[in-house]
Protein backbone atom coordinates (compact mmCIF):
# COMPACT_ATOMS: atom_id res chain seq x y z
CA UNK A 1 0.00 0.00 0.00
CA UNK A 2 1.19 3.34 -1.32
CA UNK A 3 0.24 6.23 1.85
CA UNK A 4 1.70 9.57 1.66
CA UNK A 5 2.98 12.33 3.77
CA UNK A 6 0.24 15.27 2.06
CA UNK A 7 -1.67 15.05 -0.92
CA UNK A 8 -0.75 15.14 -4.16
CA UNK A 9 2.68 13.31 -3.34
CA UNK A 10 2.55 11.15 -6.07
CA UNK A 11 0.49 7.95 -4.74
CA UNK A 12 -2.16 7.15 -7.65
CA UNK A 13 0.73 7.25 -10.12
CA UNK A 14 2.85 4.89 -8.24
CA UNK A 15 0.55 2.69 -7.62
CA UNK A 16 -0.07 2.45 -11.55
CA UNK A 17 3.47 2.05 -12.11
CA UNK A 18 4.08 -1.13 -9.49
CA UNK A 19 0.79 -2.15 -11.06
CA UNK A 20 1.81 -2.05 -14.74
CA UNK A 21 5.13 -3.45 -13.73
CA UNK A 22 3.81 -6.74 -12.09
CA UNK A 23 1.02 -6.96 -14.49
CA UNK A 24 4.24 -6.85 -17.26
CA UNK A 25 5.53 -10.33 -15.47
CA UNK A 26 2.31 -11.72 -15.76
CA UNK A 27 0.65 -11.76 -12.53
CA UNK A 28 -3.19 -11.00 -11.85
CA UNK A 29 -3.26 -7.50 -9.92
CA UNK A 30 -5.77 -5.24 -9.26
CA UNK A 31 -5.45 -1.49 -7.68
CA UNK A 32 -7.64 -0.67 -4.59
CA UNK A 33 -8.32 3.03 -2.75
CA UNK A 34 -11.31 2.92 -0.35
CA UNK A 35 -12.26 6.34 -0.36
CA UNK A 36 -11.08 9.08 -3.24
CA UNK A 37 -12.47 12.59 -2.51
CA UNK A 38 -11.87 13.97 -6.39
CA UNK A 39 -14.25 16.26 -8.91
CA UNK A 40 -12.42 14.12 -12.15
CA UNK A 41 -14.75 11.35 -12.08
CA UNK A 42 -15.71 8.31 -15.09
CA UNK A 43 -18.25 6.12 -16.35
CA UNK A 44 -17.85 2.31 -16.35
CA UNK A 45 -19.65 0.33 -18.97
CA UNK A 46 -21.35 -0.71 -16.83
CA UNK A 47 -23.22 2.85 -16.35
CA UNK A 48 -20.98 3.61 -12.48
CA UNK A 49 -19.21 6.43 -11.53
CA UNK A 50 -15.56 5.62 -10.04
CA UNK A 51 -12.56 8.07 -9.36
CA UNK A 52 -10.83 8.14 -12.77
CA UNK A 53 -7.10 7.60 -10.80
CA UNK A 54 -8.27 3.97 -10.18
CA UNK A 55 -9.63 3.94 -13.78
CA UNK A 56 -6.11 4.60 -15.01
CA UNK A 57 -4.31 2.05 -12.42
CA UNK A 58 -7.13 -0.78 -13.48
CA UNK A 59 -5.40 0.00 -17.32
CA UNK A 60 -1.85 -0.10 -15.96
CA UNK A 61 -3.04 -3.68 -15.16
CA UNK A 62 -4.84 -4.76 -18.35
CA UNK A 63 -8.26 -4.96 -16.54
CA UNK A 64 -11.59 -3.06 -17.45
CA UNK A 65 -12.69 -0.32 -15.11
CA UNK A 66 -14.77 -1.46 -11.76
CA UNK A 67 -16.14 0.40 -9.18
CA UNK A 68 -14.80 -2.03 -6.59
CA UNK A 69 -11.86 -0.33 -6.72
CA UNK A 70 -13.27 2.62 -5.42
CA UNK A 71 -16.11 2.11 -3.54
CA UNK A 72 -16.70 5.20 -2.25
CA UNK A 73 -16.10 8.63 -3.77
CA UNK A 74 -16.61 12.32 -2.27
CA UNK A 75 -17.12 15.27 -4.74
CA UNK A 76 -17.59 18.05 -3.22
CA UNK A 77 -19.81 21.06 -4.19
CA UNK A 78 -19.09 23.22 -1.48
CA UNK A 79 -16.47 24.11 1.45
CA UNK A 80 -18.18 21.70 3.80
CA UNK A 81 -20.44 19.00 1.05
CA UNK A 82 -19.81 17.02 -0.92
CA UNK A 83 -22.14 14.36 -3.43
CA UNK A 84 -21.13 10.77 -1.90
CA UNK A 85 -21.20 7.98 -4.44
CA UNK A 86 -21.72 4.41 -3.40
CA UNK A 87 -20.03 1.92 -5.20
CA UNK A 88 -20.98 3.94 -8.45
CA UNK A 89 -24.45 5.48 -7.59
CA UNK A 90 -25.05 8.17 -5.67
CA UNK A 91 -26.71 8.01 -2.08
CA UNK A 92 -26.85 12.08 -1.47
CA UNK A 93 -25.25 15.23 -0.94
CA UNK A 94 -23.77 15.13 3.03
CA UNK A 95 -21.97 17.49 5.09
CA UNK A 96 -19.33 16.69 6.83
CA UNK A 97 -20.82 15.38 10.34
CA UNK A 98 -23.61 13.54 8.26
CA UNK A 99 -20.55 11.91 6.66
CA UNK A 100 -19.13 10.85 9.77
CA UNK A 101 -22.50 8.97 11.22
CA UNK A 102 -22.33 7.51 7.63
CA UNK A 103 -19.12 5.95 7.72
CA UNK A 104 -20.36 2.75 9.40
CA UNK A 105 -22.46 1.66 6.60
CA UNK A 106 -19.18 3.15 3.91
CA UNK A 107 -17.15 1.03 6.24
CA UNK A 108 -18.79 -1.72 6.00
CA UNK A 109 -19.24 -1.38 1.56
CA UNK A 110 -15.30 -0.83 1.91
CA UNK A 111 -14.79 -4.18 3.34
CA UNK A 112 -17.13 -6.29 0.98
CA UNK A 113 -15.61 -3.91 -2.18
CA UNK A 114 -11.97 -5.09 -1.34
CA UNK A 115 -12.73 -8.89 0.32
CA UNK A 116 -14.73 -9.61 -3.25
CA UNK A 117 -11.70 -7.38 -5.62
CA UNK A 118 -8.79 -9.43 -4.17
CA UNK A 119 -10.19 -13.42 -4.43
CA UNK A 120 -8.31 -14.74 -7.16
CA UNK A 121 -5.96 -11.65 -7.39
CA UNK A 122 -2.35 -12.61 -7.07
CA UNK A 123 -1.73 -9.26 -6.01
CA UNK A 124 -3.47 -5.96 -4.50
CA UNK A 125 -2.03 -2.86 -5.00
CA UNK A 126 -3.59 0.01 -2.48
CA UNK A 127 -3.40 3.97 -2.62
CA UNK A 128 -4.61 5.60 0.68
CA UNK A 129 -5.50 9.04 0.75
CA UNK A 130 -4.00 12.48 2.41
CA UNK A 131 -1.61 11.64 4.90
CA UNK A 132 -2.05 8.63 7.73
CA UNK A 133 -0.81 11.28 10.37
CA UNK A 134 -4.07 13.22 10.74
CA UNK A 135 -4.86 12.76 13.90
CA UNK A 136 -7.91 15.11 13.89
CA UNK A 137 -9.21 12.28 11.19
CA UNK A 138 -7.98 8.92 12.95
CA UNK A 139 -10.93 7.92 14.56
CA UNK A 140 -12.93 7.80 11.14
CA UNK A 141 -10.32 6.38 9.19
CA UNK A 142 -11.06 4.25 6.58
CA UNK A 143 -8.72 4.64 3.71
CA UNK A 144 -5.51 4.63 5.28
CA UNK A 145 -4.11 2.22 7.95
CA UNK A 146 -7.32 0.71 9.37
CA UNK A 147 -7.58 -0.47 5.09
CA UNK A 148 -4.10 -1.91 5.82
CA UNK A 149 -4.79 -3.69 8.29
CA UNK A 150 -7.64 -4.94 6.78
CA UNK A 151 -6.02 -5.96 4.03
CA UNK A 152 -2.59 -6.93 5.75
CA UNK A 153 -0.72 -5.00 3.66
CA UNK A 154 2.91 -3.61 4.41
CA UNK A 155 2.90 0.13 3.62
CA UNK A 156 5.47 2.22 1.67
CA UNK A 157 4.97 5.95 2.33
CA UNK A 158 5.84 8.27 0.04
CA UNK A 159 7.24 12.07 0.09
CA UNK A 160 7.26 14.63 -2.25
CA UNK A 161 10.86 15.93 -2.34
CA UNK A 162 9.69 18.66 -5.11
CA UNK A 163 7.74 20.34 -2.59
CA UNK A 164 10.52 20.50 0.20
CA UNK A 165 10.41 19.40 3.65
CA UNK A 166 9.80 15.79 2.69
CA UNK A 167 12.84 14.60 5.24
CA UNK A 168 10.29 16.33 8.15
CA UNK A 169 7.31 14.64 7.07
CA UNK A 170 8.61 11.08 6.79
CA UNK A 171 9.98 11.96 10.59
CA UNK A 172 6.81 13.55 11.70
CA UNK A 173 4.62 11.13 10.00
CA UNK A 174 6.48 7.98 12.26
CA UNK A 175 6.27 10.07 15.33
CA UNK A 176 2.27 10.64 15.23
CA UNK A 177 1.60 7.20 14.20
CA UNK A 178 0.90 4.71 16.49
CA UNK A 179 3.39 1.67 17.48
CA UNK A 180 1.11 -0.77 15.33
CA UNK A 181 0.46 1.68 12.47
CA UNK A 182 4.55 2.53 12.67
CA UNK A 183 5.11 -1.14 12.49
CA UNK A 184 3.32 -1.77 9.04
CA UNK A 185 5.60 0.89 7.19
CA UNK A 186 8.18 -0.53 5.58
CA UNK A 187 10.37 1.93 3.93
CA UNK A 188 9.80 5.11 2.30
CA UNK A 189 9.84 6.71 -1.23
CA UNK A 190 10.94 9.93 -2.29
CA UNK A 191 8.93 10.95 -5.01
CA UNK A 192 9.14 14.23 -7.83
CA UNK A 193 13.32 14.05 -7.20
CA UNK A 194 15.72 16.64 -9.67
CA UNK A 195 19.10 15.95 -9.61
CA UNK A 196 21.87 13.29 -8.81
CA UNK A 197 20.71 11.03 -6.38
CA UNK A 198 23.53 10.15 -4.81
CA UNK A 199 23.76 13.41 -3.05
CA UNK A 200 20.72 12.66 -0.79
CA UNK A 201 22.66 9.75 0.78
CA UNK A 202 23.73 11.16 4.13
CA UNK A 203 19.82 12.76 4.70
CA UNK A 204 18.55 9.31 3.53
CA UNK A 205 21.05 7.64 6.33
CA UNK A 206 20.18 10.25 8.59
CA UNK A 207 16.45 9.71 8.93
CA UNK A 208 16.68 5.67 8.31
CA UNK A 209 18.85 5.61 11.40
CA UNK A 210 16.31 8.10 13.43
CA UNK A 211 12.58 6.10 12.42
CA UNK A 212 14.68 2.66 11.92
CA UNK A 213 13.14 2.55 8.16
CA UNK A 214 15.07 1.98 4.94
CA UNK A 215 14.18 4.55 1.93
CA UNK A 216 13.43 2.04 -0.96
CA UNK A 217 13.62 4.18 -3.97
CA UNK A 218 14.13 7.90 -5.17
CA UNK A 219 11.72 8.41 -8.20
CA UNK A 220 12.31 11.05 -10.60
CA UNK A 221 10.23 14.24 -11.54
CA UNK A 222 8.76 12.52 -14.88
CA UNK A 223 8.52 15.99 -17.03
CA UNK A 224 5.42 16.57 -19.08
CA UNK A 225 3.48 13.05 -18.05
CA UNK A 226 0.57 12.88 -20.41
CA UNK A 227 -1.90 10.70 -17.86
CA UNK A 228 -5.09 11.63 -16.49
CA UNK A 229 -4.81 13.16 -13.21
CA UNK A 230 -6.87 12.43 -10.08
CA UNK A 231 -7.62 15.79 -8.59
CA UNK A 232 -6.83 19.82 -9.70
CA UNK A 233 -4.20 20.25 -7.08
CA UNK A 234 -1.73 20.32 -9.41
CA UNK A 235 -3.58 22.59 -12.01
CA UNK A 236 -4.79 24.66 -9.53
CA UNK A 237 -1.06 25.56 -8.73
CA UNK A 238 -0.75 26.21 -12.28
CA UNK A 239 1.66 23.42 -12.70
CA UNK A 240 -0.70 21.00 -14.25
CA UNK A 241 1.79 19.57 -17.61
CA UNK A 242 0.98 20.86 -20.96
CA UNK A 243 -1.07 24.06 -19.04
CA UNK A 244 0.73 26.78 -18.41
CA UNK A 245 0.45 29.15 -15.63
CA UNK A 246 -2.16 32.01 -16.80
CA UNK A 247 -1.10 35.45 -18.30
CA UNK A 248 -2.12 37.45 -20.89
CA UNK A 249 0.39 37.69 -23.04
CA UNK A 250 0.91 33.78 -23.78
CA UNK A 251 -1.65 34.18 -26.19
CA UNK A 252 0.51 36.55 -28.24
CA UNK A 253 3.33 34.07 -28.10
CA UNK A 254 1.64 31.37 -29.20
CA UNK A 255 0.51 33.25 -31.98
CA UNK A 256 4.32 34.27 -32.89
CA UNK A 257 5.11 29.95 -33.00
CA UNK A 258 3.58 27.56 -35.23
CA UNK A 259 0.72 26.98 -32.94
CA UNK A 260 -2.95 27.31 -31.68
CA UNK A 261 -3.84 29.29 -28.60
CA UNK A 262 -6.37 26.92 -26.19
CA UNK A 263 -7.82 28.41 -22.87
CA UNK A 264 -9.16 26.41 -20.58
CA UNK A 265 -11.31 28.75 -18.22
CA UNK A 266 -10.46 27.42 -14.69
CA UNK A 267 -13.65 27.34 -12.39
CA UNK A 268 -13.67 27.02 -8.77
CA UNK A 269 -16.06 23.93 -8.84
CA UNK A 270 -13.78 22.39 -12.23
CA UNK A 271 -14.87 19.06 -12.48
CA UNK A 272 -13.28 16.27 -15.45
CA UNK A 273 -10.81 18.75 -16.95
CA UNK A 274 -9.27 15.01 -17.53
CA UNK A 275 -11.51 16.27 -21.53
CA UNK A 276 -8.61 18.16 -22.34
CA UNK A 277 -5.64 15.38 -21.75
CA UNK A 278 -6.29 14.49 -25.66
CA UNK A 279 -5.03 18.19 -26.75
CA UNK A 280 -2.10 17.85 -24.96
CA UNK A 281 -0.44 15.36 -27.00
CA UNK A 282 -0.69 17.90 -30.09
CA UNK A 283 2.63 19.80 -31.06
CA UNK A 284 0.92 22.11 -32.41
CA UNK A 285 -1.08 23.51 -29.42
CA UNK A 286 -0.44 25.61 -26.77
CA UNK A 287 -2.76 25.59 -23.97
CA UNK A 288 -2.91 27.86 -21.07
CA UNK A 289 -5.56 29.00 -17.99
CA UNK A 290 -7.58 31.81 -17.87
CA UNK A 291 -9.07 32.88 -14.01
CA UNK A 292 -9.99 36.80 -15.07
CA UNK A 293 -11.70 38.41 -17.94
CA UNK A 294 -8.01 40.28 -18.53
CA UNK A 295 -6.41 36.85 -19.38
CA UNK A 296 -8.66 35.27 -21.53
CA UNK A 297 -7.28 37.15 -24.85
CA UNK A 298 -7.84 36.33 -28.67
CA UNK A 299 -7.58 32.51 -28.68
CA UNK A 300 -8.41 29.65 -31.23
CA UNK A 301 -10.26 28.03 -29.35
CA UNK A 302 -11.98 28.53 -25.59
CA UNK A 303 -13.21 25.42 -23.68
CA UNK A 304 -15.46 25.87 -20.79
CA UNK A 305 -15.46 22.78 -18.84
CA UNK A 306 -17.18 21.15 -16.70
CA UNK A 307 -18.60 21.88 -13.09
CA UNK A 308 -19.64 20.02 -9.94
CA UNK A 309 -21.42 23.55 -9.31
CA UNK A 310 -22.89 25.16 -11.78
CA UNK A 311 -24.65 28.07 -10.24
CA UNK A 312 -21.52 28.94 -8.01
CA UNK A 313 -19.26 28.57 -10.83
CA UNK A 314 -21.66 31.21 -12.92
CA UNK A 315 -21.25 33.60 -10.47
CA UNK A 316 -17.72 33.42 -10.46
CA UNK A 317 -17.63 34.43 -14.10
CA UNK A 318 -19.34 37.20 -13.53
CA UNK A 319 -17.26 38.33 -10.76
CA UNK A 320 -13.76 37.61 -12.26
CA UNK A 321 -14.85 39.23 -15.32
CA UNK A 322 -14.63 36.45 -17.62
CA UNK A 323 -18.53 36.32 -18.85
CA UNK A 324 -18.18 39.05 -20.07
CA UNK A 325 -14.80 38.43 -22.00
CA UNK A 326 -16.38 35.15 -23.06
CA UNK A 327 -19.45 36.92 -24.43
CA UNK A 328 -17.34 39.70 -26.16
CA UNK A 329 -15.15 36.51 -27.36
CA UNK A 330 -18.56 34.25 -28.91
CA UNK A 331 -19.95 37.48 -30.33
CA UNK A 332 -16.91 37.90 -32.20
CA UNK A 333 -15.83 34.67 -33.47
CA UNK A 334 -19.42 34.42 -34.61
CA UNK A 335 -19.54 37.43 -37.03
CA UNK A 336 -15.86 37.25 -38.01
CA UNK A 337 -15.99 33.96 -38.60
CA UNK A 338 -12.62 33.11 -36.48
CA UNK A 339 -12.20 31.09 -32.86
CA UNK A 340 -14.41 28.70 -31.17
CA UNK A 341 -16.13 28.63 -27.57
CA UNK A 342 -17.09 25.20 -26.36
CA UNK A 343 -18.77 24.24 -23.33
CA UNK A 344 -18.59 20.81 -21.85
CA UNK A 345 -21.20 19.46 -19.55
CA UNK A 346 -21.64 21.83 -16.61
CA UNK A 347 -20.03 24.51 -19.19
CA UNK A 348 -22.83 23.94 -21.73
CA UNK A 349 -24.96 24.93 -18.80
CA UNK A 350 -23.32 27.82 -18.41
CA UNK A 351 -23.28 28.91 -21.81
CA UNK A 352 -27.01 28.97 -22.01
CA UNK A 353 -29.67 31.19 -20.91
CA UNK A 354 -30.69 29.91 -17.26
CA UNK A 355 -29.74 26.86 -14.77
CA UNK A 356 -32.04 25.79 -12.07
CA UNK A 357 -31.85 24.13 -8.86
CA UNK A 358 -35.17 23.18 -7.04
CA UNK A 359 -33.76 20.13 -5.18
CA UNK A 360 -30.27 21.95 -3.39
CA UNK A 361 -28.15 19.31 -5.47
CA UNK A 362 -25.45 21.65 -5.49
CA UNK A 363 -26.01 25.26 -4.72
CA UNK A 364 -29.91 25.52 -5.08
CA UNK A 365 -31.71 28.30 -6.79
CA UNK A 366 -31.26 29.65 -10.20
CA UNK A 367 -28.87 31.55 -11.95
CA UNK A 368 -29.24 33.37 -15.50
CA UNK A 369 -26.30 31.75 -17.48
CA UNK A 370 -24.32 33.74 -20.32
CA UNK A 371 -27.18 33.69 -22.65
CA UNK A 372 -25.34 32.70 -25.43
CA UNK A 373 -27.18 30.00 -26.20
CA UNK A 374 -31.11 29.42 -26.22
CA UNK A 375 -31.05 27.02 -23.65
CA UNK A 376 -32.41 26.51 -20.18
CA UNK A 377 -31.07 23.58 -17.54
CA UNK A 378 -33.06 21.82 -14.39
CA UNK A 379 -31.19 20.14 -12.13
CA UNK A 380 -33.09 17.07 -11.33
CA UNK A 381 -32.93 13.79 -8.91
CA UNK A 382 -32.20 11.27 -11.30
CA UNK A 383 -28.51 11.51 -12.36
CA UNK A 384 -27.42 10.20 -15.58
CA UNK A 385 -24.27 7.86 -15.94
CA UNK A 386 -24.02 6.24 -18.98
CA UNK A 387 -21.29 5.53 -21.38
CA UNK A 388 -22.09 6.90 -25.19
CA UNK A 389 -20.93 7.03 -28.80
CA UNK A 390 -22.62 8.99 -31.47
CA UNK A 391 -21.17 11.84 -34.36
CA UNK A 392 -20.02 15.26 -34.52
CA UNK A 393 -21.93 17.00 -37.40
CA UNK A 394 -19.92 18.54 -39.68
CA UNK A 395 -20.64 22.00 -38.63
CA UNK A 396 -18.02 21.15 -35.98
CA UNK A 397 -14.67 20.02 -38.05
CA UNK A 398 -15.53 20.30 -41.24
CA UNK A 399 -16.98 16.81 -41.94
CA UNK A 400 -18.81 14.42 -39.76
CA UNK A 401 -16.80 12.16 -37.57
CA UNK A 402 -17.61 9.38 -34.71
CA UNK A 403 -17.33 10.16 -31.09
CA UNK A 404 -17.37 8.73 -27.66
CA UNK A 405 -17.18 9.72 -24.40
CA UNK A 406 -19.31 9.27 -21.43
CA UNK A 407 -21.83 11.56 -19.28
CA UNK A 408 -22.19 12.66 -15.41
CA UNK A 409 -24.88 14.87 -14.70
CA UNK A 410 -27.93 15.73 -12.97
CA UNK A 411 -29.27 18.50 -15.60
CA UNK A 412 -31.87 17.87 -17.94
CA UNK A 413 -30.71 20.77 -20.77
CA UNK A 414 -32.99 21.89 -23.76
CA UNK A 415 -33.79 24.35 -26.54
CA UNK A 416 -36.00 27.60 -24.63
CA UNK A 417 -37.99 29.95 -26.48
CA UNK A 418 -36.33 33.02 -26.37
CA UNK A 419 -33.85 34.29 -28.93
CA UNK A 420 -30.13 34.26 -28.73
CA UNK A 421 -28.62 37.11 -27.95
CA UNK A 422 -25.98 37.29 -31.29
CA UNK A 423 -29.46 36.43 -33.25
CA UNK A 424 -26.49 35.67 -35.82
CA UNK A 425 -27.32 31.76 -36.33
CA UNK A 426 -30.28 29.46 -35.02
CA UNK A 427 -29.46 26.52 -32.49
CA UNK A 428 -28.88 23.67 -34.20
CA UNK A 429 -28.07 19.74 -32.62
CA UNK A 430 -24.15 19.71 -33.63
CA UNK A 431 -23.34 16.34 -31.73
CA UNK A 432 -25.80 13.07 -31.38
CA UNK A 433 -25.94 9.97 -30.07
CA UNK A 434 -26.86 6.32 -31.84
CA UNK A 435 -30.46 6.62 -31.51
CA UNK A 436 -29.83 10.51 -32.98
CA UNK A 437 -30.63 12.37 -29.41
CA UNK A 438 -29.17 15.61 -29.19
CA UNK A 439 -25.93 15.54 -27.40
CA UNK A 440 -24.85 18.92 -28.01
CA UNK A 441 -26.09 22.21 -29.10
CA UNK A 442 -24.91 25.04 -31.04
CA UNK A 443 -24.51 28.27 -33.05
CA UNK A 444 -22.95 28.47 -36.57
CA UNK A 445 -21.38 31.45 -37.93
CA UNK A 446 -21.63 33.29 -41.54
CA UNK A 447 -19.75 30.85 -42.81
CA UNK A 448 -21.47 27.45 -41.62
CA UNK A 449 -19.00 26.48 -38.86
CA UNK A 450 -19.63 26.05 -35.35
CA UNK A 451 -18.61 28.95 -33.04
CA UNK A 452 -20.69 28.40 -29.82
CA UNK A 453 -21.41 25.03 -28.66
CA UNK A 454 -21.48 22.86 -25.59
CA UNK A 455 -21.76 18.89 -24.91
CA UNK A 456 -22.55 16.73 -22.31
CA UNK A 457 -20.00 14.20 -23.84
CA UNK A 458 -17.10 14.14 -21.59
CA UNK A 459 -13.59 12.87 -23.62
CA UNK A 460 -15.51 14.28 -26.98
CA UNK A 461 -12.14 15.06 -27.85
CA UNK A 462 -10.50 11.63 -27.04
CA UNK A 463 -11.37 10.44 -30.57
CA UNK A 464 -8.08 11.12 -32.87
CA UNK A 465 -9.79 11.88 -36.17
CA UNK A 466 -12.35 14.09 -34.85
CA UNK A 467 -10.13 15.91 -32.56
CA UNK A 468 -7.50 16.41 -35.93
CA UNK A 469 -10.06 17.52 -37.98
CA UNK A 470 -11.18 20.41 -35.30
CA UNK A 471 -7.72 21.47 -34.96
CA UNK A 472 -6.61 21.70 -38.83
CA UNK A 473 -10.29 23.92 -39.37
CA UNK A 474 -8.97 26.15 -36.48
CA UNK A 475 -5.51 26.21 -38.26
CA UNK A 476 -6.69 26.72 -41.51
CA UNK A 477 -8.46 30.12 -40.18
CA UNK A 478 -4.66 31.14 -39.31
CA UNK A 479 -3.18 30.62 -42.22
CA UNK A 480 -1.23 27.48 -40.97
CA UNK A 481 -0.49 24.53 -42.82
CA UNK A 482 -2.62 21.26 -41.75
CA UNK A 483 -1.08 18.60 -39.39
CA UNK A 484 -1.02 14.99 -39.35
CA UNK A 485 -2.05 14.93 -35.43
CA UNK A 486 -0.72 13.02 -32.85
CA UNK A 487 -2.65 9.78 -31.26
CA UNK A 488 -3.87 9.52 -28.07
CA UNK A 489 -3.60 6.74 -26.03
CA UNK A 490 -2.27 5.57 -22.35
CA UNK A 491 -0.43 2.06 -22.93
CA UNK A 492 3.09 3.91 -24.24
CA UNK A 493 2.38 6.59 -21.40
CA UNK A 494 2.18 3.79 -18.38
CA UNK A 495 4.98 2.11 -19.83
CA UNK A 496 7.15 5.29 -19.79
CA UNK A 497 5.76 5.79 -16.13
CA UNK A 498 6.33 1.77 -15.38
CA UNK A 499 10.01 2.05 -16.51
CA UNK A 500 11.04 5.36 -14.60
CA UNK A 501 9.35 3.69 -11.64
CA UNK A 502 11.26 0.63 -12.21
CA UNK A 503 14.82 2.64 -12.02
CA UNK A 504 13.77 4.68 -8.84
CA UNK A 505 12.37 1.74 -7.08
CA UNK A 506 13.77 -1.04 -5.22
CA UNK A 507 11.61 -3.42 -6.99
CA UNK A 508 13.66 -6.68 -5.79
CA UNK A 509 12.56 -5.35 -2.03
CA UNK A 510 8.99 -4.61 -3.03
CA UNK A 511 8.84 -8.29 -4.82
CA UNK A 512 10.12 -9.28 -1.32
CA UNK A 513 7.38 -8.15 0.88
CA UNK A 514 4.96 -9.08 -1.87
CA UNK A 515 6.40 -12.85 -0.93
CA UNK A 516 7.28 -12.87 -4.36
CA UNK A 517 10.42 -14.80 -5.83
CA UNK A 518 11.58 -12.62 -8.65
CA UNK A 519 14.35 -11.61 -9.61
Amino acid sequence: MFQGTCSNAGKSLLTAAVCRLLARRGLSVAPFKAQNMALNSFVTEQGEEMGRAQVLQAAACGLPADVRMNPVLLKPTSHTGSQVIMLGRPVGRMRVGEYLRYKAEAWKAVRRAYDELSTGMDVMVLEGAGSPAEINLRAHDIVNMRMARHAGAHVLLVADIDRGGAFAALVGTMSLLGRADRARVAGYVLNKFRGDASLLDPALAAVSRRTRRPFLGVVPMLEDLRLPEEDSVSFKLGITPGLSAPHAADGDAARAEDCLDIVLVDLPHISNFTDLDALRVEAGVRLRVARRGDELGAPDLVILPGSKNSIADMRFLRQSGLAGALRGYAQRALKEGRGVLAGICGGLQMLGQDIADPLNLEEGGSEPGLGLLPLTTELGCVKCLRRTSGRALAALAGEELAVTGYEIHHGRSGPSAAEVETKAAALTPLLTDHTGQALGWGLAGADGAARVWGTYLHGVFDADAFRHALLNRLRRERGLAPLAGAAYGLGPELDRLADAVEAGLDMTAVYRLLGLNIQ
